[in-house]
């Protein structure tokens, strides 16, 4: 099957539909709706859609004429940031509505007197109930001429569209509601017009009027009719609604000798061919007009043939080019994307007990900022479920990292980086399991039948920060050269000798500057930092970003991710997020600025003894054992500290 959808799709999705009233606002997920009259069908509006504070106004199909029963798309009267409206017409105008009845009705007369058949193809509901007005007021006043000839309205569709016209009369404009009350009798109980679903009661000679759908002429009742009465020069046909490129009601003309039958033949086209436009679509000037009005400075064109739009897309950005209209036009081809940046303040709500005391100026308030539906909220921690209904959990995380050194080098090294480290035991079948607690809240633990060491932790700021610089640590233990000088040198009894070789196998690893890392990095900051200033701008060449707030400005390299300022509240507000986005994002391996040296000191070192004679000496005296670690500590504190500081 072709069909996009089945019926039971269509039942699903009418109980989804939630019925508003005009001028109503509706709320969805934090997206706030308002409905407008839009005057293009019953019912029809046009919606006035708030998002974090930008609002779009989409006029969907509408017209600001006042035609006889409809009111016309009015304008919401608040300021807005983005209009999308049709362009079905591009630049062309209609004719005036007086002009428009008068020719029509002229044309129907003159085919009912030569007693031909007139053709309306239409559409079920629109400007068809305005035709049927229309006509019905044009038989009462001329009865004794027109009583005899009938007026079907063939739509199964349409029957039931009329019944809601006739019932919903009160929310049409006030020259049907004078009716209403003049008359008592409603407009749209019809005494000439008959409502049929098929072809039973047309007759097979003129005159009648049909008003048939479909209103392209495409296939249906319109087309049968059309290849009924195309041979006869005293029928005629009326095109009075907007044709699709493609159609045949577009394509069909005078000059046409034949038409195309759905059985496959060539029909003669003798029937007279007139366009009289009672779209229900604004045209070029009332388009021009009301986006005029609404003084959007961003116009998105929807609804047009490519050229159509493109016209007046170009219209547009002359006319207002130079003026105080600062207007930005889009029209966009089918299928492509729009993407449109604003730029606004965000105000947060404080709430709890944060909001018991009130700040200084200058005084930093610090709490959870938890965004819902486009709102923040600052809270403390022991209010949050209170005030947001969020249930505070503990993470409890684990990392597994590949070791499979002695415990007394993996200790070792992390009382070098973290000081003196509480240790505990346990026993089992397997063995005696080590347990070292960093920082009272990260505890690594060392199995010497595992291939791995275990690190688990309660996740938190500073726990995660100390969780990263132990990975660090125990990933550099077994290459680092002072752990295999340490590893290898143990009961040798000659010396290595003090030359060049050995001073270069002390020195700490210079880790290359990953420059590429930090560029990568820095596309992701400007994400972060986009969500904490108004106003982030990345330079296009370099990479850079920018950052403004209160007329001061900050730049951020991106290759060294330097903060140049010279606004210390500016830098205290930006340094931290860069340094927590780098930590985030940058591999281990690439970490090579050291961070500000942990809070708990590093044990310190001893001072060198006078008859030192060299690490080789040292190591091989059996008396000097302390000496050996000290020197393996010397060898490893300052590498291990820049890498381990870095997480």
């Amino acid at each position: 099957s072709t069909a996009l959808y089945t019926e039971a799709e269509l039942i699903s999705a009418h109980a989804k539909i939630e019925e508003i009233d005009v001028h109503q606002q509706t709320e969805v997920n934090g997206i706030k709706f308002t409905a407008y009259n839009a005057g293009h069908v019953l019912g029809a509006a046009m919606f006035l859609i708030e998002i974090a504070g930008v609002k779009i106004l989409y006029t969907g199909d509408y017209s600001r004429e006042e035609d006889r029963h409809l009111v016309p798309a009015e304008n919401p009267g608040v300021s807005v940031d983005v209009l999308i409206t049709e362009s079905t017409y591009g630049l062309h105008n209609h004719e005036p509505r007086v002009d428009r009845e008068r020719a029509f009705m002229k044309q129907v007369r003159d085919v009912v007197r030569k007693r031909g058949n007139c053709l309306l193809p239409v559409t079920a509901l629109g400007r068809t109930q305005e035709l049927l007005l229309i006509l019905e007021e044009h038989w009462s006043r001329n009865a004794n001429e027109m009583d005899k000839v009938p007026i079907l309205f063939i739509s199964a569709l349409g029957k039931a569209g009329t019944r809601l016209y006739r019932n919903y009369v009160m929310d049409m404009s006030q020259r049907i509601r004078r009716q209403l009350n003049r008359t008592g009798r409603n407009p749209f109980d019809f005494r000439y017009i008959k409502t049929r679903t098929g072809l039973g009661d047309v007759p097979d000679s003129g005159p009648c009027v049909v008003l048939a759908t479909p209103g392209m002429l495409q296939s249906g009742v319109s087309r049968q009719l059309l290849e009924r009465w195309a041979p006869r020069p005293e029928n005629a046909l009326i095109i009075t609604g907007y044709s699709v490129e493609g159609t045949l009601a577009r394509e069909i003309n005078n000059s046409m000798e034949d038409i195309q039958a759905l059985s496959g033949g060539r029909i003669p086209l003798r029937l007279a061919v007139s366009n009289i436009s009672f779209s229900a679509h604004v045209d070029g000037a009332q388009n021009c007009a009301f986006i005029d009005e609404i003084r959007a400075p961003v116009v998105v064109l929807v609804h047009g043939e490519e050229n159509t739009m493109m016209r007046l897309r170009a219209n547009l950005v002359d006319k207002y080019k130079g003026s105080n209209y600062e207007l930005t036009v889009h029209a966009p081809r089918r299928g492509e994307t729009i993407e449109l940046r604003f730029r606004g303040e965000k105000t947060a709500r404080v709430m709890g007990a944060l909001a018991t005391k009130v700040p200084a100026d200058g005084a930093v308030v610090a709490g959870i900022l938890v965004e819902k539906d486009f709102n923040y909220r600052l809270v403390g921690p022991a209010d949050l479920l209170e005030f947001t209904g969020i249930a505070p959990v503990v993470v409890e995380q684990q990392q597994r990292v590949p070791y499979a050194s002695s415990f007394e080098l993996l200790r070792l090294h992390l009382e070098q980086m973290f000081g003196e480290l509480p240790l505990t035991t346990e026993t089992s079948s397997e063995g005696v399991t080590s347990i070292l607690r960093v920082y009272d809240s990260v505890d690594v633990t060392h199995a010497p039948w595992r291939t791995y060491v275990e690190v688990e932790w309660e996740s938190d700021l500073m726990s995660d920060m100390a969780a990263d610089s132990v990975v660090a640590v125990v990933l550099n233990i077994e290459s680092c050269p002072a752990s295999v000088k340490l590893t290898q040198s143990r009961g040798c009894g000659h010396s290595h000798g003090s030359g060049s070789e050995e001073q270069a196998a002390d020195e700490p690893p210079t880790l290359p500057a990953r420059t590429d890392a930090n560029r990568e990095i820095a596309d992701k900051l400007a994400v972060f930092l986009q969500q904490q200033f108004s106003q982030v701008d990345v330079a296009d060449d370099s990479g850079s970003i920018t950052v403004q707030l209160n007329g001061q400005s900050a730049e951020i390299d991106a290759e060294t991710l330097e903060v140049r300022t010279d606004s210390p509240v500016l830098r205290s507000r930006i340094v931290p997020i860069v340094a927590q986005v780098s930590r985030a994002l940058r591999p281990l391996s690439h970490r090579a600025v050291a961070l500000p040296e942990p809070a708990t000191p590093l044990a310190p070192e001893p001072e060198p003894s006078p008859d030192h004679k060299g690490d080789g000496e040292d190591m091989a005296s059996s008396s000097d054992d302390d000496n050996d670690d000290d020197d393996a500590g010397q060898g490893t504190s300052t590498p291990q500290a820049k890498l381990a500081g870095d997480q």
